[in-house]
């Protein structure tokens, strides 16, 4: 990523700068063949939505999430059949397709279903809300310490075999917290608010850690944006207090559907990966999960974390641009979207052109009435009739070794 700074050493010269996202300094988690954290690229995770009691189904999804760039695939786990299925569905990934590095979502604090699932996955997550062993009371009005203590100590007793199982197994456990589910003692204590969602993961955390297991990953989801971002910034800054740094797992959760789905997902996982926060995404949409991947890594390309697609560059047209610039734009983008890693600038007219488009790699731009200028970075390479414009910016692509021809 570029951005303009005041002139310095040479008055009236504006100088490009490198403005690249410092990312929190996180440990390396591995999930599989994945690696969260510790530097990693940012990763990218969906659901499947099959009942993993349907072997071939599971397998298929799982397949073409992977196959789209998923790198990461979740999968419900609410019964013992469950558990068990996963294992039949990890033979047939690694028979006829490859091992893809899964995670099952326990749904309640049941060790028996957790154990049988922790053999035959690479991550288990587990919601800190559903580890209750209180009924709740309408008379309650607070908790005392030893109250919220003897809480503590039991679900440490009931997790001890699970975080022992993944532990030796050198297995991953994200630790995931969801607004909407807080335990009710935290709601006590704390308030339905980020920071019980934070002094919920930390009480689950230190209990790992107490067992010296330390592959963790943490989530503090909500459906509401400035809930979220407020959770992960004080999770964040409450384990730098604390000398932790155990990645984060970002998503705005039952973000809906659509373009409002897409924003809201953008507004939370872009605003917290720009501040450095964030070590695996996954953007949760009401929608098939092969909808989600193309999202995902939008926001990364965007934010200069990823790179998966070309970059295009173009203005928005006014009454200076001269050729139809929707029209070029969708035949440029059509010739060349395949050329991965590639920025490409297609611009309408000379006035903001060659300053707007300055970092990019390629300049298809509008100089004169019934004529291109194409550019190679901020020199202008030739002039070309506009009819010829497509065509001429191949053949220099092409003539700079840049070009490979599209997959079929």
């Amino acid at each position: 990523m570029q951005t303009l700074t005041p002139p310095s050493a040479n008055p009236g010269v504006n100088e490009l700068v490198d403005t690249k996202i410092i990312r929190r300094k996180t440990r390396p988690v591995p999930v599989g063949n994945v690696i969260i954290g510790g530097g990693a690229p940012v990763v990218v995770q969906s659901m499947i939505n099959e009942d993993t009691l349907d072997i071939e189904g599971s397998v298929a999804a799982i397949r073409r999430l992977h196959e789209i760039g998923c790198e990461i695939v979740r999968v419900t786990v609410p019964s013992m059949a469950h558990a068990r299925a996963l294992a039949t569905i990890k033979e047939k990934l690694a028979a006829s397709y490859q091992l893809v590095p899964l995670v099952a979502d326990v749904h309640h604090n049941g060790m028996k279903i957790a154990l049988e699932v922790a053999k035959h996955v690479d991550k288990v997550r587990i919601n800190p809300g559903l580890y209750v062993f209180e009924k709740p009371s309408d008379s309650r009005t607070e908790y005392t310490e030893e109250e919220f203590d003897a809480i503590g100590e039991k679900i440490k007793e009931t997790l001890e075999p699970l975080v022992v199982s993944l532990r030796d197994q050198n297995k991953a456990m994200r630790i995931g917290v969801n607004h909407g589910s807080l335990a009710e003692r935290m709601l006590f204590t704390y308030g339905d608010t980020p920071e019980g969602m934070v002094e919920s993961a930390l009480e689950f955390i230190h209990i790992c850690e107490s067992l010296n297991f330390h592959n963790l990953v943490i989530s503090l989801k909500a459906s509401r944006v400035p809930v979220m971002l407020a959770a992960y910034r004080l999770m964040a800054k409450r384990m730098d207090e604390l000398g932790m740094s155990y990645p984060l797992h970002l998503g705005v959760t039952e973000a809906g559907d659509g373009e409002y789905g897409r924003i809201k997902s953008t507004a939370g996982i872009g605003t917290l990966l720009a501040e450095g926060i964030g070590d695996t995404i996954r953007v949760s949409l009401t929608e098939a999960p092969e909808k989600e991947i193309p999202v995902c890594y939008s926001i990364l390309q965007a934010l200069g974390l990823r790179k998966t697609m070309v970059e295009y560059v173009a203005c928005p047209s006014c009454g200076r641009t001269l050729f139809n610039l929707e029209e070029v734009l969708h035949k440029v983008r059509a010739a060349t979207n395949h050329l991965t890693g590639l920025d490409i600038a297609v611009m309408g007219c000379i006035v903001n052109g060659p300053g707007e488009m300055a970092d990019a790699d390629y300049g298809y731009v509008g100089k004169t009435p019934g004529y291109i200028s194409l550019y190679r970075g901020r020199k202008e390479i030739k002039r070309v009739p506009e009819d010829s414009g497509v065509e001429e910016l191949i053949n220099l692509i092409k003539t700079d070794g840049r070009w490979v021809d599209p997959e079929n």
